[in-house]
């Protein structure tokens, strides 16, 4: 008997925990094919910004402002911007051109830090046919009199005002920056995100030493990158009712297996699948089922969570005390 490999995510059942995150791609059909072919579960679009979003709306109200000047009489012909389905039509076409295509669920993605028109974009992605939204939520508090808490109220409204407008689920993907993060989380929840992604990676800038500028390197992600999420899934785990996703150095069926033991629900991807081509998720998948049923689980489901901070033999290994045998250990080997 083979094992089970479905999961569950944000209320959707999926094939098995193996999603391709918002990458380049993700962004076109012909990939999101290939990435289904291989054995990808579901696929999280590319990420339509916040700034394409401000951009379309102030070309559309320049158009607006140009006509309606010049002739009174064409103020009538012109239907009020919260109405008019503008914007990255290209983003929108891709949804419903994947959704008549494929078989796997596709989750739309938004990218900022205000609420600008994510509100009424993300009724557009859902009406495109997305299976579930993703707020990429990308904000780099800079403000001296802004507070934490004031930080963590900017999230909150936002992923509010994003519920109050679907039908379809709502997933929030984080930076692990706050103080008090199991307390967060659940505000988030309370606010309406069914699901977290646990974490957005930061692009952080660099410095040009001949022009003296600031300047943005991408750097893609390494398997070391995982431990920071494995910490939190496995003490959220307990906490939250709600979907839970890793990400960020999940590249090999190890990763895959050792963030569905801390507790994810899923294991999001888009660095390795860059490098190696969707081809790799095949590898990957019989890789996993081996590894179940060598140890003879029956399921996926029978593994998540089951190192938890509360499930697990030692929950101080996810504390301090993992810090001081670390020195140690590191100290004894030199």
């Amino acid at each position: 008997m083979s094992v089970d490999l479905s999961t569950h995510y944000l209320g959707l059942k999926l094939k098995n925990p193996l999603v391709a995150s918002a990458s380049p791609l993700t962004s076109k059909l012909d990939s999101l094919r290939r990435l289904q072919d291989a054995g990808a579960a579901a696929a999280v679009m590319h990420s339509l910004f916040e700034e394409q979003i401000v951009h379309e709306e102030i070309e559309l109200d320049n158009l607006y402002e140009q006509h309606a000047n010049s002739f009174a009489e064409s103020l009538g012909y012109f239907p009020e911007l919260d109405d008019y389905h503008t914007g990255p039509g290209d983003y929108l076409k891709t949804i419903e051109e994947a959704k008549r295509s494929l078989s796997i669920p596709i989750i739309g993605s938004l990218n900022g830090s205000s609420r600008g028109g994510w509100v009424r974009y993300a009724k557009l992605i859902e009406e495109a046919g997305a299976d579930a939204l993703e707020l990429n939520i990308y904000f780099v508090p800079t403000d001296q009199q802004m507070s934490s808490a004031d930080v963590e109220a900017r999230y909150c409204e936002l992923v509010s005002a994003v519920k109050e407008s679907l039908k379809i689920p709502l997933a929030v993907k984080i930076g692990p920056f706050f103080s008090g993060l199991p307390h967060f989380a659940d505000r988030l929840a309370e606010a309406g995100a069914e699901g977290l992604v646990l974490f957005n990676r930061f692009l952080e800038p660099d410095i040009d030493l001949d022009e003296l500028v600031f300047e943005p390197n991408l750097i893609l992600s390494s398997r070391a990158e995982l431990r920071l999420s494995l910490r939190w899934l496995a003490i959220l785990r307990d906490q939250l009712s709600i979907s839970l996703a890793a990400t960020s150095g999940v590249h090999e069926t190890e990763d895959v297996v050792k963030a569905l033991l801390a507790g994810a629900d899923i294991t999001m991807m888009a660095t390795v699948l860059l490098q190696r081509g969707a081809q790799h998720l095949t590898q990957m998948l019989q890789e996993l089922q081996n590894w179940l049923e060598e140890r003879e689980y029956e399921s996926v489901e029978q593994l998540k969570g089951s190192m938890s901070r509360i499930r697990c033999s030692d929950p101080s290994q996810l504390e301090r005390a993992n810090y001081m045998k670390a020195l140690v250990s590191y100290t004894d080997a030199v």
